[in-house]
């Protein structure tokens, strides 16, 4: 058992055998081992610094794409967004923001810099670390195409400012140096660009009418195929409605598996694979889930 936040000489909460359904927008998954949430970057610092080596880390935002397997996640889990939820205006055309800032908050507060372009922002359902962490993007806009420059911690506590070419970055992945993980952002618009409300809030119908939003998923289970859609796939296949166990593949959007009665992590994981081999088997397309899928499957 870990020591306590005390004998690891942290102000931050320590909770053991955290039940992940609660961190997860899927409301499923097995628990944590070790679940910390720090009070200031200072504290994280002190916390890494003091973690054994040999201790699995999981960084977690707020769930959004995420599936936690039943049997859970070994080591620890920390969840910092709450203190990282600054957002400041550097200069004209640059905008901080630190990994909890919701995309939504980002994107709106920007178009009331009347920084563009920016709308796009509020079509990714998580916040900014994340959509650092997957070069998470909607409408046609990604998130590193926006990036100036990135702030990090390491395993050993120490925070470092990068740019982005020290990055590879492509299609909802990102590539840089390992056992890194974001605390923020700077990012960049352009001068010529005009945001607008009308545009974001036309943005947030649209989702609003197309996608589950009532009920439990991750958003889009699957990135789009070179020259063709998910959702287009798996309809054609046959799988709107498609259910095991609680979990079903949403009539509304078929890229969304949906929490429909107490689905497991089991039921979603059985669902992301039918899906997956079914579009195979019909179509001759190997999809691949951006939904990141972490913790270990139960005996």
């Amino acid at each position: 058992m870990m020591a306590s936040a005390r004998d690891l000489g942290v102000k931050g909460e320590l909770r053991y055998d955290e039940p992940m359904s609660r961190h997860t927008s899927w409301r499923a998954g097995g628990p944590a081992e070790v679940f910390f949430v720090p009070a200031s970057v200072d504290d994280l610092s002190e916390f890494l610094r003091a973690l054994d080596r040999d201790t699995p880390i999981f960084w977690h935002g707020v769930g959004s794409n995420l599936l936690v397997r039943d049997g859970g996640i070994p080591g620890v889990v920390i969840s910092a967004s709450k203190i990282l939820r600054n957002l400041d205006r550097v200069d004209r055309y640059l905008v901080r923001a630190g990994a909890g800032v919701p995309c939504t908050q980002l994107a709106r507060q920007c178009i009331r810099w009347d920084l563009g372009p920016s709308e796009f922002f509020a079509g990714i359902p998580g916040t900014v670390g994340g959509a650092l962490a997957m070069n998470a993007g909607a409408h046609g806009g990604e998130t590193w195409e926006r990036v100036d420059s990135v702030t990090t911690i390491d395993r050993g506590g120490e925070i470092h400012e990068r740019a982005p070419t020290e990055y590879t970055i492509g299609y909802r992945s990102v590539k840089g140096p390992a056992n890194e993980w974001f605390l923020g952002g700077q990012f960049r618009f352009e001068p010529d660009a005009t945001p607008s409300f009308e545009t974001l809030n036309a943005m947030l119908e649209r989702r609003k009418k197309t996608q589950p939003l009532g009920l439990p998923s991750c958003g889009s289970v699957f990135r789009n195929p070179p020259g063709d859609y998910s959702a287009r796939l798996i309809e054609a296949a046959g799988l709107k409605g498609h259910r095991i166990g609680g979990a079903e593949v949403s009539d509304k959007h078929a890229n969304f598996i949906i929490n429909r009665d107490n689905a497991s992590a089991t039921d979603i994981e059985e669902l992301i694979e039918h899906v997956r081999q079914t579009v195979f088997d019909v179509h001759g397309v190997e999809l691949v889930h951006e939904v990141r899928i972490v913790g270990e499957l139960t005996s």
